[in-house]
């Protein structure tokens, strides 16, 4: 998620046009769907990864088709749900063997669909679609597999929701150096309340929640604030190629599934890397 300038409307929206209110409201919902399935039969959090993250490759195959690019969805959302299996059920090796199975559905699916022409562009946008963010989610099922997984997904949620605020507030409070012109709106001011918000949570909720050092928890969010800000900027350079503004309109104040995943899908690896090390 950018950060953004500072002002609001009289309509309570950012003089950038997003709606706060709305867009509090939709966090506040997604986090008490989060929450409610991970501490009540924590393997409702996978149908959450599945829907939240097959809705997000739909808007990007959605997105790609302005561009001509043909990516099959059926094949990649079978390959979402293989994944977040593998992935729960397995561990780290079916899951690459899950992404390598349906990397070649993919191949061959295009080879007998639309001809010869176009077919490297088709087949190299999926399976980029079935690495981000399929593969990657499934980094968020390997997470919860743990005996404690419902505490470390919500860390992982914790902290990555925290580098958006942070730097929500920092950027519309002190935002005055541009940190890049492939997001306009990002500022160095905000990356560094990204910094502080993520390491203060993750050091708060890892000797909370899972009885950490505090430095091992502020590692995890540090790194979470660093990743987090690549994702946005790997989806800006998507959008910015496609030449979109959104991937999508499904939540109010926010645009796409794919606005609320970027950040969160680039950050589940560092993340679980760290807390499978520690833990």
């Amino acid at each position: 998620m950018e950060e953004r300038t500072a002002g609001t409307s009289s309509s309570g929206g950012s003089r950038t046009g997003r709606n706060l209110p709305a867009a509090i409201a939709v966090g506040v919902a997604m986090g008490a769907l989060a929450l409610g399935s991970l501490y009540t039969i924590k393997e409702l959090f996978l149908l959450v990864i599945v829907g939240a993250v097959g809705v997000g490759v739909l808007e990007l195959t959605k997105a790609f088709a302005t561009r001509d690019i043909k990516v099959p969805a059926v094949p990649v959302l079978a390959g979402l749900v293989a994944m977040q299996a593998a992935a729960y059920w397995g561990g780290p090796l079916w899951l690459l063997a899950a992404f390598a199975v349906f990397a070649f559905v993919l191949l061959i699916w295009r080879m007998f669909g639309d001809g010869t022409e176009g077919f490297v562009r088709d087949a190299a946008a999926s399976v980029f679609i079935l690495f981000y963010p399929t593969l990657l989610a499934g980094f968020a099922a390997m997470l919860l597999r743990a005996e404690d997984g419902d505490h470390r997904v919500v860390i992982f949620l914790a902290v990555t929701v925290a580098s958006d605020i942070g730097g929500y507030v920092a950027g519309v409070l002190f935002g005055r150096h541009q940190m890049t012109a492939i997001s306009p709106k990002k500022t160095w001011e905000g990356f560094a309340g990204s910094l502080v918000a993520c390491t203060a949570v993750g050091a708060w909720l890892v000797t909370w929640l899972l009885g950490g050092a505090l430095w091992q928890g502020a590692l995890i969010g540090a790194l979470a604030a660093l990743l987090a800000t690549v994702g946005d900027l790997i989806e800006s350079m998507i959008k910015r190629d496609l030449g979109i503004k959104d991937l999508g309109t499904i939540l109010p104040g926010h645009g796409g599934l794919m606005d609320r995943l970027d950040s969160l899908v680039t950050t589940l690896v560092p993340v679980w890397l760290l807390m499978t090390l520690f833990f």
